[in-house]
């Protein structure tokens, strides 16, 4: 049976809404694309709040928004929010007074769930995007506030990081010089080139590792390829011509040729000097612009949880991969981590009766032992804080900030004495569920730790079995593992308290001389 979704994105310079089919048979197909320009990043970007005009020119549009969905009879909608309702000091009340006038209820995204939908959007585009990506490629996510620059090669993402270098706050920022003169571009590509640069520096080798392709999501370069180029795909040498063209002529010309309101042509030239700014800094030879917005992303995730559609990517092995980068970055012991990993996965696996988690959690748990002693690259006294901070500060593409917050924890508690619920809300406003999470994850992740205690990797295999209210952990070495037993007394007791079952270690020697 087919249900209709509308996908709301409260953006920067717009507000969008996608009307989508949704079925087993027929997957998801647009019905309509309606758009309102607003510019919210402008108040937040420039003052921190978004004025009283602005709020309510949003709640107006979202209530016209609203009647249309009614019209075409939605059976359900999911509305978010980005980075200009999300850096607001005044977020709480313009949500409530959106809350209040529309009967609409608008989430905020963080900055790595707003680009895991964009990343979402562009993976449904299956067969081109499998291609592009298994090759050295840079996927360009283009805001208002910032932009995120995500390095894939052999179809796994090496890393993603974020700048604030969005095309709002890049013109509002240059907007005592007049868009057409020679000193604007000079200064334009001066401000992208040096926020650039580190990313050049610490990813691409100091440019000795070249691109092959980029791919961009964003309002205004996609739309003129998609208007003069239906594969979606351009060399750079076509691209480039079209840049110059840009560079010459006048904004009325411009809006003519590409389609645009003059409104938006003061947002491309912005988006075309940062689109030439990182093809320079990568060696690119090709760009692919599929056209998707944060909306298509929010559909597409919605379709996946409701079984309309089925992912062709695995966006959990993302997470994994890019971890393991930062964990080769950061210099950390990767055969004892493996080991940890695999331990902790052992015992979360036989213990599923007792915390009743799943998928998700689990993830969570083996990116804290891959990143488990990240921090040690910064000290070795501290270094439980040091991974904390240098977790919380990474964006892991596919994590939510909770998510984030949780993995960063698990490993801060593997070596700090474990904060209860009140004092940690204090520090980390954790919310319930995820704290309950947290100490389930937490319990498992530091008995495994305890199993590894050495930074020699002594076991072969465990095997864990849990019989009536005792957990068994069997380890295979041949190996002295007295230091093992030391501490694994003192970490199994948190497991203990926590789930109220006892842990027993037994040592199984494989290769004892007869």
């Amino acid at each position: 049976m087919a249900k209709l979704f509308a996908a709301i994105d409260v953006g920067s310079y717009e507000v969008g809404m996608k009307i989508m089919e949704m079925s087993r048979k027929e997957g998801m197909k647009e019905i309509d694309y309606i758009r309102h320009r607003i510019e919210l990043g402008t108040d937040t970007y420039n003052t921190g709040k978004i004025s009283l005009e602005r709020a309510d020119e949003l709640c107006e549009t979202l209530l016209r928004f609203k009647a249309i969905m009614e019209e075409y009879r939605v059976d359900d909608y999911k509305a978010y929010g980005t980075s200009a309702i999300r850096e607001t000091e005044n977020k709480l009340i313009v949500l409530e007074q959106i809350k209040l006038r529309t009967g609409l209820d608008v989430e905020i995204l963080s900055n790595s769930e707003q680009r895991f939908l964009h990343y979402k959007a562009v993976a449904s585009k299956s067969e081109i995007f499998s291609r592009i990506m298994d090759k050295v490629s840079l996927l360009l996510d283009v805001g208002g506030g910032s932009i995120q620059l995500s390095l894939f090669e052999n179809n796994a993402l090496v890393t993603t990081q974020n700048i604030r270098l969005g095309i709002l706050r890049i013109r509002d920022s240059m907007s005592d010089f007049a868009s057409r003169s020679t000193v604007y571009e000079e200064l334009l590509l001066e401000l992208i080139d040096n926020q650039l640069d580190s990313f050049k520096r610490l990813y691409l080798d100091d440019g000795k590792k070249k691109i092959e392709s980029i791919v961009i999501i964003d309002d205004y370069v996609s739309h003129v390829i998609q208007r003069y180029n239906k594969n979606q795909l351009v060399m750079a040498e076509e691209l480039m011509r079209f840049v110059d063209i840009a560079r010459t002529k006048s904004d009325e010309y411009i809006t003519r040729l590409v389609g645009l309101t003059e409104e938006s042509a003061s947002l491309l030239i912005p988006s075309i000097v940062l689109l030439e700014s990182v093809f320079l800094m990568t060696g690119a030879t090709s760009l692919w612009a599929p056209g998707v917005s944060l909306a298509d992303g929010i559909a597409y995730e919605y379709a996946m949880e409701h079984r309309f559609v089925t992912a062709g990517h695995d966006f959990e092995n993302d997470a994994l991969e890019c971890s393991k980068r930062m964990a080769e970055r950061y210099q950390s012991n990767i055969p004892r981590n493996e080991l940890v990993e695999r331990v902790a996965v052992d015992i979360f696996r036989c213990t599923r009766k007792l915390h009743g988690m799943g998928k998700r959690e689990l993830l969570l748990l083996r990116i804290a032992a891959i990143l488990n002693d990240c921090g040690r690259f910064v000290t070795l006294d501290g270094a439980a804080e040091a991974s904390y901070g240098i977790i919380m500060a990474s964006e892991i593409i596919g994590l939510s900030h909770a998510e984030r917050l949780i993995v960063a924890s698990i490993v801060r508690y593997n070596k700090v004495d474990f904060e209860y619920y009140t004092e940690m809300v204090k520090r980390t406003l954790i919310e319930r569920p995820d704290y309950l999470r947290l100490v389930k994850l937490c319990a498992i992740f530091r008995l495994a730790d305890g199993l590894c205690r050495s930074f020699r990797v002594k076991i072969q295999g465990i095997r864990a079995a849990l019989k009536d209210q005792n957990l068994i952990l069997t380890v295979d070495t041949d190996e002295n593992i007295s230091l093992e037993r030391r501490f694994f007394r003192r970490k199994s007791d948190f497991f203990t308290e926590v789930f109220s079952v006892e842990v027993t270690i037994k040592q199984n020697k494989r290769n004892i001389a007869i």
